[in-house]
């Protein structure tokens, strides 16, 4: 018998007088349990049994054989995102939590390694037609942005199956959001454009009797309105007119607080205070010193700048309630609270500030980062343009050939 045929085994005739032929092979290490795998394969021939046994042994040896599981996809993104918890903040691991639950509930019961590009698109097509499912918008269409996440995070945990060897491909790899429903959805939404100069400064002059106007400045000197809530005295050198931005205060589902470090190391940085904030936060300091006096031992010495009349920090939900409920009193455009940061930076952009104080400025660490998503200029803004342009013309005559 050849080297081939040795591992295949002639069973004996079933019952029907049937003779069928079965091999057993090592496929390795199993990547969960770290014991040793064998597979056993029966076939009806000796022909399928020596090809399928060449196949696997070839790819046995290419380190490309994935031995068979029964392991669903909701089974493998609950490993994949515990795996991911090491390595990320618990806020981000919450976001790809609700992330995926969009594609579980499609895709979740269906075996990995019968899992398709099929499927997936499926999925992707369905999600942007039908794809809420909560509330009293549920069977509307997702949004684009959603719909990418979603697939951004199944593509990632696929693709650690493949490392795994769960899977030989990562099926969701060339899905992507077709063209036709970026287009849409851009003609249907409508972009909020942050505050203009004019609505910064109308905003400014209506807080300044404000309880919080010193934070409402931090905000529009482009601190993230977690770095607002997670900003304490400690941080706060009066005497120098600087802050160190190293602690951050948000909110998971907007049930509880999250107090962990700065988005990224970039987001760790020591900024200035304008005068017009540093006398704001002057002010504010004096003010809780008479507060805490007033209540005693009641008062609740937080540390924190941004709280309450009895020392309570604030949380990112009530300070954005706080900020459009002034919105709203002085008559002004709602735009998100996050968006201040957005019109701060267009104006230093504008004002000639250079890319890289603007990034160390913002907390990020390339620039690219800052010009594409909150550098937006409004038409006014382009007018010096204009003019520079009326140079080109040169002054011609109208109605000259």
């Amino acid at each position: 018998m050849s080297l081939l045929s040795d591992p295949i085994k002639k069973l004996p005739p079933d019952s029907k007088g049937k003779v069928r032929y079965r091999f057993v092979v090592d496929v390795g290490v199993d990547p969960e349990t770290g014991k040793r795998k064998q597979l056993r394969r029966t076939f009806d021939s000796l022909k399928e049994a020596k090809a399928e046994y060449a196949s696997i042994s070839n790819r046995r040896n290419e380190r490309s054989f994935v031995p068979p599981s029964k392991i669903t996809v909701n089974e493998w993104l609950d490993r994949w995102l515990a795996m991911k918890s090491d390595d990320l903040e618990e806020t981000t691991i919450y976001n790809y939590t609700i992330t995926l639950e969009r594609v579980r509930g499609k895709l979740g019961e269906i075996r990995l390694q019968d899992l398709t590009e099929e499927h997936v698109e499926e999925w992707r097509d369905w999600a942007l037609a039908h794809g809420r499912v909560r509330g009293k918008r549920a069977g509307t269409p997702l949004g684009v942005t959603s719909v990418d996440m979603s697939l951004a995070r199944l593509k990632e945990a696929l693709g650690r199956a493949v490392t795994r060897r769960l899977v030989y491909v990562n099926v969701a790899a060339h899905v992507t959001i077709p063209r036709r429903a970026r287009k849409e959805e851009r003609k249907n939404r409508e972009e909020v454009q942050p505050w203009n100069v004019q609505e910064v400064q109308k905003f400014i002059h209506g807080i300044m009797g404000e309880r919080l106007y010193a934070a409402l400045l931090l905000s529009l000197m482009g601190l993230r309105p977690a770095e607002v809530c997670g900003l304490r005295w400690e941080d706060v050198d009066l005497e120098n007119a600087t802050i160190i931005i190293a602690n951050t205060r948000t909110m998971m589902g907007n049930r509880y607080v999250v107090e962990k470090d700065t988005k990224s190391l970039a987001g760790e940085r020591a900024l200035p205070l304008p005068a017009p904030v540093l006398a704001a936060l002057k002010a504010f300091r004096a003010l809780q010193a008479e507060e805490r006096l007033a209540l005693g031992e009641a008062y609740t010495a937080s540390g924190y700048v941004l709280v309450h009349e009895t020392g309570v920090a604030f949380t990112i939900k009530q300070f954005r309630r706080r900020a459009y409920r002034l919105m709203q009193l002085l008559g002004l455009r709602r735009v998100r609270l996050y968006l201040a940061r957005a019109a701060c930076f267009t104006y230093l952009a504008n004002c000639g500030v250079p890319d890289h104080i603007l990034a160390r400025w913002a907390g990020h660490k390339n620039i690219k980062t800052t010009k594409r998503w909150y550098v937006k200029p409004d038409v006014e803004d382009l007018r010096g343009a204009a003019t520079t342009w009326e140079g080109l013309h040169g002054g011609a005559a109208e109605g000259q050939a």
